[in-house]
């Protein structure tokens, strides 16, 4: 029986050049990039950090998605840039890395930073690529609905290799999106290789010292869940009244966009409302990996008290763990295999109470919130951005090696009637509301059709 592909020290290339085929010297990565605001940005950025620090004689070219007319103030490594609602700029990407020598594509798939039903137009641009293409999945579920499933088995078919993040992510692509699972690499999500220090090393730099933190970060959305932890305060500084709880992360820029800082607002006056506001810090930025990185040094307890299970992957999560922290979370998909073995503690979805009495343990008990700090950083050394290079490097040499088998033609410019299939697809979903079992209507008082207007 096939198995996916888990790639072991042995397997990793340290440099581009080596590997049992073809070298890779050029990438095309595709995905969100910063300072565009989104885990997807961060990931796409780290990758290619990462990739370049790693191989000194790889270029790497970005292609990111904007989801706003005016883009972002990208850094030169950004070559071409794809507005998300416009399926011509896909087509134009795809001419962009034919012509441009790239030996392989790295493509973050995530639904929504793409245009069309369940993110379509991502498949102009793979239906045109000559090159080998490498595609990270940041989500794959369970139960899609027929566009996402069409979709994403179109990707699996159209790219050479796909990689997950999780072993759960591997067999939904095998069982649910029928991708042989020779064609899957469980490659970890990269972390920062950080040391292994007291929180009390950095308390000072925020005014918390001598305090016990609990800490979550991210892009602050209704979704997160942070009500639960605020919920979880009172009794949590009942017992301990130097207890403070940073929640660390701008408001997601889309909820800006939509609502303003409404959600943000709420926790707030729930924080009044519930008497722990001045045990709770509300840090409404989108900081720089640096003092990230000194904010989760200073946690005590990291808390994901996110509220959906079929979350495949969390970044956020990975940096904690990562980082040695004694973590709290709900048993979202990712979380459950990340935090197994010890390595953290799951409470239920949506229970404020389950919060508090884990975190109270974990303050009263040292010595098992330490052994559980110990366990998630030893098991994170396997997930620095380092090692993530070198394992995506096997995989994309693997993709060249298995594409110079099967090559595809070479790239030729196509006019549009060699593009149809670029098209909008034809919406008629107005035309039906037009008409009844006899005909369209031709006129109507607000929505209430007027036959004795005829047809």
């Amino acid at each position: 029986m096939e198995t996916s592909t888990i790639l072991v020290e042995s397997d990793i290339p340290t440099t581009a050049s080596k590997g049992r085929g073809p070298s890779v010297k050029r990438i095309g990565v595709i995905g969100n990039y910063l300072p565009r605001q989104c885990g997807i940005a961060t990931f796409t950025t780290d990758l290619c950090d990462a990739l370049v620090n790693e191989y000194e004689d790889l270029t790497v070219l970005a292609l990111p998605v904007n989801d706003r007319q005016e883009g972002y103030a990208y850094p030169a490594r950004v070559r071409f840039e794809m507005a998300q609602d416009d399926v011509t700029s896909y087509r134009r990407a795809a001419d962009f890395l034919n012509l441009n020598s790239v030996d392989l594509v790295c493509l973050q798939h995530e639904y929504g930073i793409f245009g069309g039903e369940a993110g379509s137009h991502i498949l102009t641009l793979l239906r045109e690529l000559r090159m080998p293409v490498v595609a990270t999945l940041h989500t794959v579920l369970k139960d899609p609905d027929e566009h996402q499933r069409s979709v994403l088995e179109e990707v699996g078919q159209l790219c050479d290799r796909l990689v997950v993040m999780s072993h759960r992510g591997r067999q939904f692509l095998e069982e649910i999106y029928n991708v042989p699972a020779a064609k899957i690499d469980m490659i970890h999500h990269g972390i920062p290789d950080v040391p292994f220090v007291d929180p009390a090393f950095y308390k000072d730099n925020f005014g918390v010292e001598g305090q016990n933190v609990i800490l979550t970060f991210g892009l602050l959305s209704p979704n997160k869940g942070v009500e639960q932890i605020i919920k979880a305060m009172p009794r949590i500084v009942e017992r301990y009244p130097n207890t403070t709880f940073i929640c660390l992360g701008a408001t997601h820029p889309h909820l800006v966009r939509h609502e303003g800082e409404r959600y943000r607002e709420g926790l707030e006056h729930l924080a009044r409302e519930l008497g722990v506001a001045e045990r709770v810090q509300f840090v409404n930025q989108f900081v720089e990996l640096e003092h990230l990185l000194e904010y989760i040094g200073a946690a005590d307890i990291y808390i994901t008290p996110y509220l959906n299970q079929a979350q495949i992957t969390s970044g956020t999560l990975a940096y904690a763990a990562g980082a040695g922290k004694a973590v709290i979370s709900t048993p979202y998909w990712y979380a459950e295999e990340l935090l197994a073995d010890g390595r953290g503690v799951l409470v239920p979805f949506k229970d404020s109470d389950a919060i508090a009495s884990t975190t109270l343990e974990l303050l009263e008990n040292s010595q098992q919130r330490n052994a559980m700090r110990k366990r998630a950083y030893v098991y994170g050394r396997a997930m620095t951005w380092s090692t993530t290079a070198r394992r995506y490097m096997r995989a994309f040499i693997r993709a060249r090696e298995e594409r110079s088998r099967q090559p595809r033609a070479a790239y030729v410019g196509g006019g549009l009637s060699q593009r149809a299939h670029d098209l909008p697809m034809l919406k008629v979903d107005h035309l039906r509301r037009l008409t009844d079992d006899t005909g369209i209507m031709q006129h109507a008082i607000f929505t209430v059709p007027n036959y004795t207007e005829g047809y």
